[in-house]
């Protein structure tokens, strides 16, 4: 980058203070400033990086190249289209919108001024996960566990937009888009008034599987994914930060056996490796690797699902049954 591309960030809590934390420190980036409703916040997060606090989405607007938005995402269409619409390049937080008619909204004004709209599925670059795209050819079973202790955050989604949103991302990676063609969910709302825990199997076109496990109520943390085909199987663990692939080793003269190794892991945490290919790709004029179609794509799914178990829970509590 031979002149530094100008960033801002909207919305500095928990996830978005890290952001800003990694384009400060980014080189060939300058982080001109941050928004966020909290001014306190705002202030102590720009005291920090040597930025500037802006009044609003707007102003920002006016001097940067590109910008994050990790606001709550019930605000993430109207602080995006004001980025777009001046021209900005923006990385929304997943969920990409909350509802489909947001989505599209935000997809249409990105192509239509011609700027790069990418969404924040950092999973994609968790280095634990690169290692086991990298080694996996074709899928037919896919299974994943991504469990969560209660906190008092992103609560303006249920947990399917919230976590699994990330594994329906990872299997339309996983199986080159291939289309959903069934799926079976069942979850609850337990502690909060939307569905806190969830499970769906999922049946794609081509005939590979995949069961996905979302909870943000559990005990412990568990982030592990797992991806079978003919011959061979492998396995990463995002909170170890470990990834392995097995195969079957077939011995003439010997009863076949498993044989696993350990996969060597690209360097880097994974939104610094997500926020440095967003920048390369503004820089170059290239596309974003993760486009805002296949963010939508992910909604869309995820609220399929979510309006399915919704459904089954509104008619058991019609039959005079409670739902917790």
């Amino acid at each position: 980058m031979n002149t530094a591309l100008r960033a801002g960030v909207v919305g500095v809590g928990s996830l978005g203070q890290h952001h800003a934390r990694i384009y400060s420190e980014m080189p060939g980036v300058d982080l001109v400033g941050v928004v966020d409703s909290d001014r306190d916040r705002a202030e102590e997060i720009a005291a920090r990086h040597g930025c500037r606090v802006f009044a609003d989405v707007e102003a920002l607007g006016t001097e940067v190249d590109l910008a994050s938005v990790a606001t709550p995402t019930s605000t993430h269409r109207v602080v995006a289209e004001v980025l777009l619409d001046a021209g900005v390049a923006a990385l929304v937080e997943k969920p990409l919108a909350a509802d489909i008619e947001q989505g599209r909204s935000l997809v249409a004004l990105a192509a239509a001024r011609g700027a790069p709209l990418m969404v924040g599925h950092t999973e994609r670059f968790n280095p634990a996960v690169s290692a086991l795209l990298e080694h996996t050819e074709d899928p037919r079973f896919i299974e994943i566990h991504r469990l969560a202790p209660f906190v008092p955050r992103s609560l303006d989604v249920d947990v399917i937009l919230d976590l699994m949103i990330h594994d329906l991302d990872l299997c339309r990676v996983l199986l080159s888009g291939a289309e959903v063609q069934s799926f079976d969910a069942s979850g609850t709302a337990a502690l909060t008034e939307r569905i806190d825990i969830a499970s769906v199997r999922l049946r794609f076109a081509g005939g590979a599987a995949a069961n996905l496990t979302a909870s943000r109520i559990s005990q412990e943390r568990i982030r592990r994914v797992r991806v079978f085909e003919t011959g061979a199987f492998h396995a990463c663990d995002t909170v170890s930060g470990t990834a392995r692939s097995f195969r079957v080793q077939r011995d003439p003269d010997a009863p076949p056996r498993i044989v696993g190794r350990d996969l060597d892991l690209p360097p880097g945490e994974p939104l610094g490796r997500e926020l440095t290919a967003f920048c390369r790709a503004v820089a170059s004029g290239g596309s974003v690797p993760v486009p805002g179609e296949d963010g939508l794509a992910a909604v869309e799914l995820a609220l399929e699902i979510r309006d399915d178990i919704e459904s089954q829970l509104s008619r058991y509590r019609a039959g005079g049954n409670s739902a917790r």
